[in-house]
Parts: C-alpha cells; structure tokens; sequence
C-alpha cells in the first residue's frame, strides 16, 4: 500500500518513452553490428534468433528478417566480386552525406565479406599542404580501380561542394570550377570504362541530433565526433542549401544521384545493397571444384617445440 504522504512517482511522457525506445533500438544496433561479423550463416534456427529482453514482437521480427536478408545481400555481393574480376569490369560507388547518416555503416556492410583486395575502402583525410597546390581531382585518381576492382569512397571529391564550401575551405572561385569540372571529370571516368555510382544518405534534423547526442554518451564512439562534426550540426541549414546546389548541377544522366533514406539505419543498409546488385550486370561466375590436396607427411620432420616465454598468456 503506498504511503499517501509520499508524492507519486510520475509516469513517463509519451514523449520519454519514445526516446527511451530510440535509446534501446541504438544500443541493439550497436550490439548488432558485433553479431554480424560473429555470424555465419544466415539461416538461423528460431531459438537462435537475435533478440535482446522486452523487445516487441514487431521489431524481434524485423531484427530476425534484417540478419537473413543481410546475409543473402552479402552472398550476391561475393557473386557480384566474383564477375568483376573475372570481367575486368571497373567499379566506382561514392558514398556522400551528413555527418552521422549511415554511410560508414553501409559501407561495412558491402565491404564485410569481400576480397579486400578486390574491394577497397578510400576515405581519405584532409589534404595536405602538397596536396592543395595540385590538380583538386589528383589525390581521388590515385584511388580509382583497375581492372577486376571495386573501390567505394567514403566521402569523396564532392567534399569541395559541401564541407570546403560551409567551412570556408575553398574561395569562391574554386567552389565555381569544381561545378565547371566535375561534370567533365565523371564522364571521362565513364568514358574511359569505370562504372560510377553515387548515393546520398539522407537523415533528418532530429535524427542526426540524437545520433550525435548517442555518440556524446558512448565512450567507444566519441572518436566519431570531430570538431568538424560538431561545427557541421550547428550549421544544418548551410548544409543543406549547400546540398540542393550540388544536386542541380551534378545530378547528370550518366552519373546520376540515388538518395538512401537513411533514417532507418538496417533499412537503408538492405535499401543500399539491393539497389546497388541491381546496378551492376552482373551474373554467376562458374568455378572448378576446389579439391583439398592431401597433406605430405615426412619422416625426417619434427616440429621444435615453441619457448614459452613467447606464448600469449591464456588469460581467457
């Protein structure tokens, strides 16, 4: 029997409650992403399935249907490398967006379980004092693909069209050539046989405040938030005008912007993939049987025994 002269415990808004949700569902994603790289096999048995206390039964479902179909995306993409470097085909996909909109995490997911010499990550850092006096595209060419490769960039030379335009980066001048530029650089790209494919991932406004307000609490992402990130937030607004000039007049027909809407992190991911296999004509690749040749065993061989000093603790 509660006690009528203590005050009583106040309920939760509607409002909190939806936060504690979004609270809970970036935990599980956070959680997710060390069970992907863990799990093998998408075919999970029901008593298997990832699930964590007090989830609702919509969003155990989702999270079940997310890890199957994720996997099957992953087994095209081996497909899909599989016929790039057997068709010498040249693959280029940018990955452009807000600070905190997903494209890290996409990028992980198409990358995961491919050839890391067949598939490659550029993301590179703020040029140095070298790298500004050249031609603005030269550090971006260095990465481009060769034959039988497929390099994803996160964040690429449209870094001049958003962050070095808001930021003050570039003069006025520069900003104007890079749109001169850009158009003729990506159609001899096309021209000279690279398949170029660019996303945009877009969040919301409040969306990209509580992501940033997640990373603040978590120790283990607080190196996402740089200096620039947060300048980039207060500046929403300049972004986003920044963003609707680019599409104007880098949005062309042989390189055309896909939008991921990235709101819904495990949607997008699924969202991005999907689309992308339906991008590239790729088709199965027949190998030969691959035969595991018998060890050879030779009775002059004896193994030296390793000095324990140099063996890792078992500490677990």
């Amino acid at each position: 029997m509660p006690d009528p002269a203590q005050p009583a415990e106040p309920f939760p808004s509607d409002r909190e409650k939806a936060l504690f949700e979004r609270i809970h569902r970036e935990m599980v994603d956070s959680f997710d992403e060390e069970l992907e790289m863990e799990l093998e096999d998408g075919a999970l048995p029901e008593s298997q399935q990832p699930h964590t206390p007090g989830e609702e039964a919509a969003h155990k479902a989702f999270r079940a249907f997310y890890f199957r179909e994720l996997f099957r995306l992953q087994g095209e993409l081996v497909k899909l490398q599989d016929w790039v470097v057997d068709a010498g085909h040249k693959l280029v996909i940018l990955f452009e967006g807000r600070d905190a909109a997903g494209k890290g995490g996409s990028i992980k997911r198409i990358s995961q379980r491919l050839n890391p010499r067949v598939c490659r990550v550029a993301a590179l850092p703020a040029p140095n004092s070298r790298e500004k006096t050249q031609w603005y595209f030269q550090r971006y060419a260095a990465h481009l693909p060769a034959a039988g490769e497929m390099v994803l960039f996160d964040r690429s030379w449209y870094n001049r069209a958003g962050v070095e335009r808001v930021m003050g980066f570039c003069t006025e001048e520069e900003y104007q050539e890079f749109f001169r530029s850009v158009p003729e650089f990506e159609k001899m790209l096309i021209r000279s046989g690279i398949q170029l494919i660019k996303y945009w991932f877009s969040i919301t406004d409040e969306e990209q405040e509580f992501r940033f307000s997640a990373r603040v609490h978590d120790p283990l992402k607080q190196w996402k938030l740089s200096p620039m990130d947060l300048e980039s937030r207060r500046r929403w607004e300049e972004y986003t005008v920044m963003k609707e000039i680019m599409f104007q007049r880098t949005h062309i027909p042989e390189a055309p912007w896909w939008i991921v809407q990235g709101v819904d992190k495990k949607r997008a991911r699924l969202n991005c993939i999907h689309h992308l296999l339906g991008q590239v004509p790729y088709e199965p690749v027949p190998h030969e049987p691959i035969i595991l040749p018998p060890r050879e065993h030779h009775p002059d061989y004896h193994r030296h025994p390793v000095p324990p000093d140099m063996i890792v603790p078992e500490v677990y």
